[in-house]
């Protein structure tokens, strides 16, 4: 009998261990879907921690975000990796980079029907998925600046004590934003345009975050170089209109925000998953007040009210072939105004 018992003692012992084995080699199965984004797309006030949750309730994966300072960086990141890179899906990019996006061949077409899209513009890429929209604006600080610019010339002639915040446009798709604004706007004579604005430039930070959030809200400038939906988040969350969006005259840049899937994803399908469950309507829904930016579809009274109180801008836009044609000259074209 005793040996009976311990027999069976013994194969329930067995069966244990080989039950703790299975899940634990289930666990190390579970797909990881690596998604590269901005670092305020990622931060905990940020859309990043909702969407994680609910596209994780319904793929049974780890979803697991790198962040960095903007779309720029990003790019960047991505042609260093190359083929190595553990990027399944590459988010915050817009539609100033797309081209330079593709050409690295690191990329590859989402393979669903896109739903009927509100945009600005028409969409006809095979690659890149629209998830969200704003315009470039400069955001001013009402009890700072009562009278705040009306259009962009009015800012460049501005006298020199009035401080703004930039983001580079090396690394930060606001940067690179304002860039082609004042391209759209002043043409040849661009540099001439920031030879003077570069006077009234209290800093050029890498990111949008480090800009707004450490610096422009602090008091630093009155200034910043944000976008039209940004007033969105004081209105509905602080009930505050202290900051607010200039309006200018001569139209602003619009935004794109964009999504791809790698080349080289190790989980192409999960990746072409999560893209589409990023233009749903769950999805959507979360965006205006998370990442304060317009969604792509129509969500009808879903819309923040806030959003209805914001500037209704004529909208500025330069063809992505000519951005990815001139986007390095452009760019010295800066530097070389800034650092005179």
């Amino acid at each position: 009998m005793m040996k009976t018992v311990w027999f069976w003692v013994g194969c329930v012992a067995i069966w244990v261990n080989f039950a703790v084995g299975s899940v634990a080699a289930a666990a190390d199965k579970t797909p990881v879907l690596t998604v590269y984004a901005s670092d305020s797309f990622t931060s905990d006030w940020g859309p990043g921690p909702q969407l994680e949750k609910s596209f994780e309730a319904r793929c049974h994966c780890d979803l697991r975000w790198v962040g960095l300072s903007g779309g720029a960086s990003i790019l960047q990141r991505l042609r260093l990796e190359g083929e190595a890179s553990p990027a399944d899906v590459v988010l915050s990019l817009d539609m100033n980079l797309m081209q330079a996006a593709e050409k690295t061949g690191l990329l590859t077409p989402y393979q669903f029907e896109l739903p009927e899209l509100n945009l600005p513009v028409e969409w006809t890429s095979s690659v890149f998925v629209p998830y969200d929209w704003s315009y470039f604006s400069f955001v001013y600080d009402a009890r700072q600046l009562s009278q705040p610019p009306t259009s962009l010339k009015a800012l460049v002639d501005a006298p020199d004590d009035l401080k703004v915040i930039i983001e580079d446009p090396r690394t930060s798709t606001p940067g690179f934003g304002l860039l082609l604004w004042v391209k759209a706007v002043y043409g040849d004579q661009a540099p001439q345009a920031w030879a003077r604005l570069s006077r009234k430039i209290l800093t050029v930070t890498p990111g949008w975050s480090e800009a707004y959030q450490s610096l422009f809200l602090k008091g630093e400038a009155p200034l910043v170089m944000s976008y039209s939906t940004s007033p969105a988040y004081h209105l509905t969350v602080e009930h505050s209109d202290r900051y607010r969006a200039a309006q200018f005259d001569e139209g602003h840049y619009l935004q794109v925000e964009v999504g791809a899937v790698a080349q080289h994803s190790a989980h192409p399908q999960l990746a072409q998953n999560f893209l589409q469950f990023l233009i749903s309507e769950q999805a959507q829904k979360s965006l205006p007040l998370t990442n304060y930016m317009y969604p792509v579809i129509d969500i009808g009274s879903a819309l923040p009210p806030a959003f209805h109180d914001l500037i209704q801008p004529q909208s500025l836009l330069i063809s992505p072939d000519r951005v990815a044609a001139n986007r390095r000259d452009w760019i010295h074209e800066w530097l070389e105004a800034y650092t005179r």
